[in-house]
């Protein structure tokens, strides 16, 4: 490994513990990154002549934010210094710092920053552009193409995010053991959301767009590190694992999907599917089923299934009915029965998806399903209305795409049958 190169390793694999820090003795974002980022400069001259130190997060966060005091103090040059409380103490032992980190400050450090930035108020498009700037530390430019807007509108969307979470009074103190497990909640919905950015790009975007689910990983794990004994965390990661072992399977040559069936399972992932395996048997032992262990669980018997014809299909259908009893929605039921088509046949799946309709009515994969199940059962008149409304409703060419091709091949047939009654 070059020399810049493991210092750029060092710089991202302390940044989130540092920024956290800095963080926590400042209660500013903008002071807490521009403080990093100034020790981040000095460690870029220092370390090659020096060696790299003990503990370079600890080194960091000591550098930084005595450059953030100096800078307070030159600013602040014929105005009182601000109350203490603002302000850490000022010792400048690399030791102390290092051994505060080895406790509870260091995880409450790193879970407070990501919590700041899956912050209530903000909507999911910022918390997630602001935890890939201030928790991960892309470039403005690096998130602006992975959610294809200007950079320029990324800038704003990222100030305007700091912006509210300075005014809305956010809490940077230590927080106690029921809002650790709440913060910890929130965090892990955001870092899903971010996954689900990248994994739901289309062909032409992905390679801009896997980024996300690379970052999201990344950041599942540094909470592993941090909250080890966590089931859902656990699950959490191991969904994202398993989900994203796929993608070289995803599309085709032409950028159409794949369905999980048609996958060439040789593509798939294997030592990504073996730790998110590996983790989610971890998760279950613990005997605190949640909904990511639940989903992590149904991907993990398609990644044992060495065909499409080896899939459980019982096993997922008794999953989701798991999680559609811990978290009931529409959606898990819709999901539900496509296990059971697979299992028990489509008339029964059919029955299953029918009553859906009056609140499915607006999503895709509600009409996709049902036209499906409709083909099946020979009822194509029915299937060719399904598959109308789908494509309707499609989200992106991919899918819409996929829908044209059930819709060829009802023509087609048509076209045969006149042809044979002529």
């Amino acid at each position: 490994m070059s020399e810049l190169a493991w210092i750029d390793a060092a710089l991202t694999s302390a940044r989130p513990q540092a920024v956290g820090a800095l963080l926590r003795h400042f209660r500013d974002l903008d002071t807490a990154e521009e403080a990093f980022q100034e020790a981040c400069l000095r460690a870029l001259k220092s370390w090659p002549a020096n060696g790299p130190p003990r503990d370079p997060a600890a080194w960091l966060i000591m550098v930084g934010r005595n450059a953030a005091i100096d800078g307070i103090r030159k600013r602040a040059r014929h105005e009182p210094l601000p109350d203490e409380e603002r302000i850490s103490d000022l010792e400048d032992a690399e030791e102390a710092v290092a051994e505060r980190l080895d406790g509870e400050d260091y995880r409450d450090d790193v879970l407070r920053l990501l919590f700041v930035c899956c912050h209530p108020d903000l909507p999911a498009t910022q918390q997630i552009a602001l935890a890939l700037r201030i928790v991960s530390g892309l470039s403005v430019r690096q998130i602006a193409k992975a959610f294809l807007v200007g950079e320029s509108a990324m800038e704003q969307r990222i100030t305007r995010a700091k912006a509210k979470i300075a005014a809305s009074g956010a809490a940077f103190g230590a927080p106690g053991a029921i809002e650790r497990a709440e913060r910890l909640a929130a965090v892990a919905a955001m870092l899903y959301l971010l996954f689900n950015e990248g994994y739901s790009a289309e062909a032409d975007t992905a390679a801009a767009r896997r980024p996300l689910c690379d970052e999201a990983i990344r950041l599942g794990r540094l909470l592993l590190r941090l909250f080890p004994a966590e089931p859902e965390i656990m699950g959490l990661t191991a969904l994202m694992l398993l989900q994203h072992a796929r993608s070289a399977a995803r599309f085709d040559a032409e950028g159409q999907i794949v369905l999980l069936d048609d996958q060439d399972r040789s593509l798939w992932n294997r030592p990504m599917i073996a730790e998110g395996l590996a983790l989610i048997d971890k998760a279950l032992r613990h005997f605190r089923p949640g909904a990511y262990q639940i989903q992590a669980a149904i991907a993990a018997c398609h990644a044992r299934a060495a065909t499409a014809a080896d899939t459980d299909w019982r096993a997922i259908e008794a999953l989701y009915a798991t999680l559609e009893h811990i978290q009931p929605s529409p959606v898990i039921t819709l999901n539900r029965a496509v296990a059971v088509s697979k299992a028990r046949g489509p008339e029964e799946a059919l029955a299953m998806v029918e009553p859906l309709g009056e609140r499915l009515d607006g999503y895709f994969h509600f009409h996709g399903l049902r036209g499906a199940l409709l083909l099946e059962l020979e009822r194509k008149d029915d299937a060719r209305i399904a598959f109308n409304r789908a494509i309707a409703l499609a989200n992106t060419a991919a899918e819409a795409a996929h829908i044209r091709q059930h819709l060829d091949r009802l023509a087609g047939d048509a076209t045969a049958r006149k042809g044979a009654a002529g």
